[in-house]
């Protein structure tokens, strides 16, 4: 088990720690930035999706059309789900890198306050 401080969760004391980051421009925009992402690929995807119930209800000829022996059009479209699926993931995993880096220079910023934070305090001593 790796016991980072990075993992512990936050600790009540830490409340207003955490709202300030909740509150700050860079943490909406983060949260902005992936939205940006996750949405518009989520309804892709829900579209895409539901299509193939579409194309077989509304259009059954061209869905029963045969592409390469017994292999139809549906069947295709049905397996291009699975790799349209992966794509999206590998495109969210490569966005994920720009997250991840937003997401540390808010936490670099949190933990430079925090330091500072201290010192005032233990210079009041």
């Amino acid at each position: 088990m790796n016991n980072k401080a990075e993992d512990v969760p936050p600790q009540p004391s830490d409340q207003n720690q955490w709202d300030s980051i909740a509150g700050s421009e860079q943490f909406k925009d983060l949260l902005q930035i992936k939205r940006l992402f996750i949405v518009p690929a989520f309804v892709f995807f829900l579209v895409y999706y539901f299509a193939l119930a579409v194309l077989v209800g509304y259009a059954p000829k061209l869905a029963s059309t045969r592409v390469i022996g017994t292999v139809t059009v549906a069947y295709l479209f049905a397996l291009s789900q699975f790799v349209v699926g992966w794509i999206i993931a590998g495109l969210y995993l490569l966005a994920s890198a720009r997250f991840d880096a937003l997401t540390k220079d808010i936490l670099a910023r949190v933990a430079v306050h925090k330091v500072a934070y201290q010192d005032e305090r233990q210079g009041d001593k």
